[in-house]
């Protein structure tokens, strides 16, 4: 039997034009929606809520093995720093 891996991972995202909190939402909601529908994660805002420039974001990956999901959160990572108009400020991984 395999044993299940389960990744959860919080990062920072910055954006510098963000000029209202409504403004940040919308950038926000694009971000997550994005994320979960190429990658199939659970993902969700959990810091920074009313800050207008900042955003704390968490995603959380099962699997049956490290690699695959190592693989998949390097994709999220590039699709965040290629794709979205705001700053990954920082990146943690934790496995459960």
């Amino acid at each position: 039997m395999t044993s299940t891996q389960i990744l959860y991972t919080e990062f920072e995202i910055y954006i510098p034009y963000s000029q209202s909190l409504k403004q940040k939402r919308q950038i926000i909601n694009r971000v997550r929606d994005r994320i979960h529908n190429q990658f199939n994660v659970s993902i969700a805002e959990v810091a920074f809520l009313d800050e207008w420039q900042r955003a704390g974001m968490a995603l959380v990956m099962v699997g049956n093995a490290r690699p695959p999901l190592e693989k998949r959160l390097s994709d999220i990572e590039q699709c965040c720093i290629e794709r979205i108009d705001a700053e990954l400020m920082w990146l943690n991984r934790e496995w459960l």
